[in-house]
Protein backbone atom coordinates (compact mmCIF):
# COMPACT_ATOMS: atom_id res chain seq x y z
CA UNK A 1 0.00 0.00 0.00
CA UNK A 2 1.36 3.13 -0.72
CA UNK A 3 1.81 6.09 1.78
CA UNK A 4 -0.37 8.45 -0.79
CA UNK A 5 -3.19 6.00 -0.48
CA UNK A 6 -6.36 7.95 0.70
CA UNK A 7 -6.99 5.02 2.96
CA UNK A 8 -3.58 5.24 4.67
CA UNK A 9 -3.66 9.04 4.86
CA UNK A 10 -6.69 8.84 6.81
CA UNK A 11 -5.80 6.09 9.01
CA UNK A 12 -2.48 8.19 9.86
CA UNK A 13 -4.52 11.95 10.33
CA UNK A 14 -7.10 9.27 12.90
CA UNK A 15 -4.36 8.74 14.98
CA UNK A 16 -2.60 12.03 15.02
CA UNK A 17 -6.07 13.11 15.65
CA UNK A 18 -6.81 10.39 18.53
CA UNK A 19 -3.20 10.72 19.78
CA UNK A 20 -3.82 14.30 20.88
CA UNK A 21 -6.22 13.63 22.94
CA UNK A 22 -4.65 10.80 25.30
CA UNK A 23 -2.54 11.70 27.85
CA UNK A 24 0.67 9.57 28.17
CA UNK A 25 2.24 11.64 30.75
CA UNK A 26 4.33 9.37 32.67
CA UNK A 27 3.36 9.92 35.87
CA UNK A 28 -0.28 9.69 34.63
CA UNK A 29 0.50 6.29 33.35
CA UNK A 30 2.39 4.92 36.59
CA UNK A 31 -0.28 6.49 38.40
CA UNK A 32 -2.96 4.43 36.64
CA UNK A 33 -0.92 1.09 36.43
CA UNK A 34 -0.14 1.44 40.41
CA UNK A 35 -3.97 1.63 41.18
CA UNK A 36 -4.83 -1.52 39.33
CA UNK A 37 -1.71 -3.40 40.18
CA UNK A 38 -3.09 -5.70 42.76
CA UNK A 39 -6.14 -7.11 39.90
CA UNK A 40 -3.60 -6.40 36.86
CA UNK A 41 -3.62 -10.02 36.11
CA UNK A 42 -7.05 -11.40 36.72
CA UNK A 43 -7.72 -8.51 34.18
CA UNK A 44 -5.77 -9.78 31.76
CA UNK A 45 -6.81 -13.13 31.91
CA UNK A 46 -11.18 -11.81 31.94
CA UNK A 47 -10.39 -9.85 29.38
CA UNK A 48 -8.65 -11.64 26.68
CA UNK A 49 -10.31 -15.09 28.18
CA UNK A 50 -6.61 -16.57 28.74
CA UNK A 51 -5.45 -16.30 25.11
CA UNK A 52 -2.82 -13.31 26.08
CA UNK A 53 -0.65 -16.30 27.41
CA UNK A 54 -0.70 -17.90 23.19
CA UNK A 55 0.42 -14.44 22.33
CA UNK A 56 3.33 -14.33 25.36
CA UNK A 57 4.13 -17.83 24.36
CA UNK A 58 4.67 -17.00 20.75
CA UNK A 59 6.98 -13.55 21.49
CA UNK A 60 9.24 -15.66 23.30
CA UNK A 61 9.36 -18.19 21.33
CA UNK A 62 10.47 -15.81 17.98
CA UNK A 63 13.58 -15.06 19.83
CA UNK A 64 14.39 -18.02 19.57
CA UNK A 65 16.52 -18.45 22.36
CA UNK A 66 19.05 -20.99 23.71
CA UNK A 67 19.41 -20.63 26.89
CA UNK A 68 22.60 -18.41 27.07
CA UNK A 69 21.19 -14.71 26.43
CA UNK A 70 20.37 -12.22 28.79
CA UNK A 71 17.13 -10.50 27.84
CA UNK A 72 15.45 -7.23 29.13
CA UNK A 73 11.80 -7.26 28.97
CA UNK A 74 10.67 -3.12 28.94
CA UNK A 75 7.59 -2.74 30.07
CA UNK A 76 7.63 -5.91 32.57
CA UNK A 77 4.15 -5.41 34.73
CA UNK A 78 4.45 -8.12 36.59
CA UNK A 79 6.74 -10.13 34.83
CA UNK A 80 4.65 -12.37 32.61
CA UNK A 81 7.01 -12.18 30.03
CA UNK A 82 10.07 -11.92 32.05
CA UNK A 83 8.95 -15.08 33.89
CA UNK A 84 7.84 -17.19 31.19
CA UNK A 85 11.83 -16.72 29.09
CA UNK A 86 13.42 -17.97 32.10
CA UNK A 87 11.41 -20.88 33.16
CA UNK A 88 12.07 -22.76 30.02
CA UNK A 89 15.01 -25.05 29.92
CA UNK A 90 16.49 -23.18 26.63
CA UNK A 91 15.20 -19.57 28.05
CA UNK A 92 17.39 -16.81 28.84
CA UNK A 93 19.99 -17.42 31.23
CA UNK A 94 19.23 -13.54 32.93
CA UNK A 95 16.37 -11.73 32.41
CA UNK A 96 15.97 -7.70 33.76
CA UNK A 97 12.21 -6.71 33.71
CA UNK A 98 12.04 -2.83 33.78
CA UNK A 99 8.56 -1.11 34.36
CA UNK A 100 8.32 2.53 35.83
CA UNK A 101 5.02 1.44 38.09
CA UNK A 102 5.89 0.40 41.51
CA UNK A 103 3.08 -1.39 42.19
CA UNK A 104 3.46 -3.54 39.38
CA UNK A 105 6.89 -4.34 40.03
CA UNK A 106 6.12 -5.23 43.63
CA UNK A 107 3.46 -8.05 42.64
CA UNK A 108 5.90 -9.16 39.70
CA UNK A 109 8.78 -9.68 42.85
CA UNK A 110 6.48 -11.89 44.54
CA UNK A 111 5.74 -13.94 41.62
CA UNK A 112 9.75 -14.32 40.75
CA UNK A 113 9.88 -15.61 44.38
CA UNK A 114 7.28 -17.61 44.43
CA UNK A 115 8.40 -20.02 41.31
CA UNK A 116 11.96 -19.72 42.78
CA UNK A 117 13.48 -17.36 40.19
CA UNK A 118 15.32 -14.82 41.95
CA UNK A 119 18.79 -15.46 40.98
CA UNK A 120 18.01 -15.29 37.03
CA UNK A 121 14.83 -12.61 36.91
CA UNK A 122 15.81 -9.32 37.94
CA UNK A 123 13.47 -6.06 38.84
CA UNK A 124 14.14 -2.60 38.20
CA UNK A 125 11.91 0.59 37.91
CA UNK A 126 13.03 2.65 35.28
CA UNK A 127 11.18 4.25 31.97
CA UNK A 128 11.10 2.73 28.61
CA UNK A 129 12.46 6.23 27.34
CA UNK A 130 15.83 6.17 29.49
CA UNK A 131 16.48 2.51 30.02
CA UNK A 132 19.03 1.55 33.05
CA UNK A 133 21.00 -0.81 30.62
CA UNK A 134 24.68 -0.62 29.24
CA UNK A 135 24.19 -0.12 25.43
CA UNK A 136 24.85 -3.43 23.94
CA UNK A 137 24.40 -5.41 26.98
CA UNK A 138 21.53 -7.89 25.71
CA UNK A 139 21.00 -10.04 23.21
CA UNK A 140 17.54 -10.05 23.28
CA UNK A 141 14.33 -7.55 23.93
CA UNK A 142 10.47 -7.85 24.57
CA UNK A 143 7.37 -5.55 25.51
CA UNK A 144 4.39 -6.80 25.78
CA UNK A 145 1.20 -4.54 25.52
CA UNK A 146 3.45 -1.54 26.86
CA UNK A 147 4.78 0.32 24.51
CA UNK A 148 1.94 2.11 23.38
CA UNK A 149 1.55 3.56 26.88
CA UNK A 150 5.05 5.12 26.12
CA UNK A 151 4.87 8.72 25.74
CA UNK A 152 7.48 8.86 22.94
CA UNK A 153 7.39 5.31 21.48
CA UNK A 154 10.34 6.40 18.97
CA UNK A 155 12.79 7.07 21.59
CA UNK A 156 11.85 3.79 23.31
CA UNK A 157 12.22 1.99 19.89
CA UNK A 158 15.88 3.57 19.23
CA UNK A 159 16.91 2.85 23.10
CA UNK A 160 16.17 -0.94 22.33
CA UNK A 161 18.61 -0.47 19.80
CA UNK A 162 21.23 0.70 21.71
CA UNK A 163 20.52 -1.90 24.59
CA UNK A 164 20.76 -4.35 21.98
CA UNK A 165 24.02 -6.14 21.08
CA UNK A 166 24.61 -6.41 17.26
CA UNK A 167 22.58 -9.22 16.02
CA UNK A 168 20.09 -9.00 19.29
CA UNK A 169 16.63 -10.14 18.72
CA UNK A 170 13.08 -7.85 19.02
CA UNK A 171 9.62 -9.34 19.70
CA UNK A 172 6.91 -6.59 20.64
CA UNK A 173 3.45 -7.41 21.34
CA UNK A 174 0.53 -4.56 21.33
CA UNK A 175 -2.83 -4.26 20.31
CA UNK A 176 -4.14 -3.45 16.85
CA UNK A 177 -7.39 -2.79 15.11
CA UNK A 178 -8.99 -5.49 13.01
CA UNK A 179 -9.57 -4.70 9.45
CA UNK A 180 -12.01 -7.54 8.64
CA UNK A 181 -15.11 -6.15 7.68
CA UNK A 182 -16.99 -8.73 10.22
CA UNK A 183 -14.83 -8.83 13.01
CA UNK A 184 -13.62 -5.39 13.39
CA UNK A 185 -17.06 -3.76 13.80
CA UNK A 186 -17.56 -6.22 16.53
CA UNK A 187 -13.94 -5.66 18.15
CA UNK A 188 -14.60 -2.13 17.98
CA UNK A 189 -17.92 -2.14 19.87
CA UNK A 190 -16.76 -4.83 22.35
CA UNK A 191 -13.88 -2.61 22.71
CA UNK A 192 -15.84 0.31 23.44
CA UNK A 193 -18.74 -0.37 25.00
CA UNK A 194 -18.03 -3.93 26.65
CA UNK A 195 -14.40 -4.12 27.77
CA UNK A 196 -14.62 -1.28 29.93
CA UNK A 197 -17.20 -1.93 31.90
CA UNK A 198 -15.83 -5.14 32.86
CA UNK A 199 -12.19 -3.54 33.26
CA UNK A 200 -14.25 -0.76 36.00
CA UNK A 201 -15.97 -3.96 37.90
CA UNK A 202 -12.86 -6.07 38.28
CA UNK A 203 -10.17 -3.08 38.58
CA UNK A 204 -12.26 -0.62 40.72
CA UNK A 205 -10.83 1.65 38.96
CA UNK A 206 -13.01 4.39 36.67
CA UNK A 207 -9.97 6.12 34.03
CA UNK A 208 -7.93 3.01 33.51
CA UNK A 209 -10.40 0.90 31.33
CA UNK A 210 -11.49 4.43 29.21
CA UNK A 211 -7.77 4.80 28.88
CA UNK A 212 -7.35 0.88 27.21
CA UNK A 213 -9.52 1.31 23.89
CA UNK A 214 -8.48 4.96 23.63
CA UNK A 215 -4.65 4.33 23.73
CA UNK A 216 -4.90 1.15 20.99
CA UNK A 217 -7.30 3.55 19.06
CA UNK A 218 -3.99 6.31 18.97
CA UNK A 219 -1.35 3.47 18.29
CA UNK A 220 0.31 3.60 15.09
CA UNK A 221 -0.22 -0.21 14.37
CA UNK A 222 0.67 -2.58 11.91
CA UNK A 223 2.42 -1.33 8.72
CA UNK A 224 3.02 1.82 10.73
CA UNK A 225 5.02 0.71 13.57
CA UNK A 226 7.04 -1.70 11.32
CA UNK A 227 7.87 1.79 9.55
CA UNK A 228 9.04 3.48 13.41
CA UNK A 229 10.96 0.01 14.10
CA UNK A 230 13.13 0.30 11.02
CA UNK A 231 13.57 4.28 11.42
CA UNK A 232 14.83 3.50 14.79
CA UNK A 233 17.42 0.75 13.60
CA UNK A 234 15.91 -3.03 13.37
CA UNK A 235 16.28 -4.81 10.17
CA UNK A 236 14.16 -8.04 8.88
CA UNK A 237 10.95 -6.28 10.54
CA UNK A 238 8.16 -8.17 10.44
CA UNK A 239 4.31 -7.75 11.82
CA UNK A 240 2.24 -11.10 12.12
CA UNK A 241 -1.50 -10.52 13.26
CA UNK A 242 -3.32 -12.67 15.53
CA UNK A 243 -7.10 -12.41 15.82
CA UNK A 244 -7.31 -10.59 12.38
CA UNK A 245 -5.00 -7.79 13.45
CA UNK A 246 -6.52 -7.01 17.15
CA UNK A 247 -2.88 -8.14 17.92
CA UNK A 248 -0.01 -7.81 16.49
CA UNK A 249 3.51 -9.37 17.12
CA UNK A 250 6.37 -7.16 15.85
CA UNK A 251 9.91 -8.96 15.41
CA UNK A 252 13.48 -7.10 14.91
CA UNK A 253 16.82 -7.70 14.72
CA UNK A 254 19.73 -5.36 15.56
CA UNK A 255 22.38 -5.17 11.88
Amino acid sequence: MSANDPSTIARDAKSEAQGANVDKSPAKIAGMFDAIAGRYDLLNTVLSGGVDRYWRHHAIASLKLTGRERLLDVCTGTADVALGAARKATGAARVVGVDFSGAMLSHGLVKVKQVDLSNRVQLIRGDAMNLPVASGSVDAATIAFGIRNVQQPEVACRELVRVLRPGGRLAILEFGTPSSPVFGPIYQWYSRNILPRIGRAVSRHDAAYSYLPESIGAFPYGDQFTGILSAAGFSHVEARPFMFGAVYLYTGQKT
